[in-house]
């Protein structure tokens, strides 16, 4: 079974756009609050864009997982959604991003990022599925190397403190997972980037 590049590209659009409208209402927040003088309201604010929209990645990450399990032929019980990042975790980005809007933007994207990614992990983990680190669009040379890994029998070792190995802003990569050797994503070489 090959996943195709437009189902593939689609989930990927999908995923993107929930990290994109989240910092997006970051960045409208801190506009009209500044950060100036932080509280808990800016933290208790990109919490709860954290909890909202990553709670539609790591749903979305459940529905693709599912539709793979599927095709695949293979019973295993749902996925389960990830949980969000935690309060402390957020406080924690917020408060190492406070003097530069843009990467308090980008942190709030990523931590939704995480979300799906999580979600897409310990589901392999639970289900003994492989998983693949899946370039998409301008990509930087860390992703291009860990999509040079291949596919991988997921472990504990590639979920570190309960969360992906490897998330990180304005990137549209992301895990891809299969139940036998057979499944492939179309354009996904990884000798290719191996080679690169």
């Amino acid at each position: 079974m090959q996943i195709t590049e437009q189902a593939w590209a689609e989930y990927v659009r999908k995923l993107a756009q929930l990290d994109e409208e989240a910092g997006a209402k970051m960045a409208h927040y801190i506009d009209i609050f500044g950060t100036d003088n932080p509280d808990n309201h800016l933290v208790t604010y990109a919490q709860a864009l954290i909890e909202k929209y990553g709670a539609g990645s790591a749903e979305l990450a459940c529905q693709m997982y599912d539709e793979l399990a599927r095709l695949s032929g293979v019973d295993v019980p749902p996925a389960v959604p990830a949980e969000p990042a935690s309060y402390s975790e957020t406080a924690k980005m917020v408060w190492a991003t406070l003097h530069s809007p843009a990467l308090l933007r980008r942190g709030v994207s990523r931590l939704v990022k995480q979300a799906g990614a999580d979600t897409t992990l310990k589901n392999a983990l639970r289900d003994g599925a492989e998983f693949a680190w899946v370039p998409h669009g301008d990509t930087c040379p860390f992703c291009i190397t860990l999509a040079s890994r291949g596919w991988q029998r997921a472990s504990k070792k590639a979920i570190k403190n309960g969360h992906a190995e490897h998330i990180h802003a304005n990137c549209d990569c992301t895990y891809a997972i299969r139940f036998d050797h057979s499944t492939t994503v179309a354009g996904y070489d990884p000798e290719a980037y191996l080679a690169q």
